[in-house]
């Protein structure tokens, strides 16, 4: 059987792919942050849950989801990983987006318009929510 021996991974390796990866989390997370936060703002602004709100809303999961994914790579590349308080808070405000993102769509496709209308107050206490990992990380990021 034929085996193929890999070289050990350099700093320089790992920096190089790291570096590769880093602004492709930068971007996504930060587009996650401008869906999320149009979506939120203007759901509030209007009074009522619309059609468009709930598609930002979606987006800014996907965009989420991708950066933190990204993310993940990156600190498993550095010998770190999830865990501690943005571990944590990161993971709650991701099953918080895609409960919301799901919610809104029900009370679309329901044309529940009391609950069209109330959306908003969970939207925000989502948002909330979803900016402490997201200012955490840029806090964690600016200490390596």
């Amino acid at each position: 059987m034929n085996t193929m021996i890999l070289p050990e991974a350099t700093n320089a390796t790992v920096f190089a792919v790291v570096g590769n990866l880093l602004p492709i989390a930068i971007v996504t997370i930060t587009l996650a942050l401008v869906c999320y936060t149009i979506g939120v703002w203007a759901e509030h602004r209007a009074g009522v849950l619309k059609k468009w709100h709930a598609i930002v809303l979606w987006l800014g999961l996907v965009f989420d989801t991708t950066g933190t994914t990204v993310m993940g790579q990156i600190a498993k590349q550095n010998g770190g990983g999830g865990s501690g308080l943005h571990g944590v808070t990161g993971l709650l405000a991701i099953v918080l987006m895609l409960f919301h993102a799901v919610w809104a769509t029900v009370v679309l496709v329901k044309k529940d318009a009391h609950r069209q209308q109330s959306f908003h107050k969970f939207s925000i206490f989502v948002w909330v929510i979803w900016l402490i990992p997201y200012v955490l990380g840029m806090i964690l990021g600016m200490q390596h």
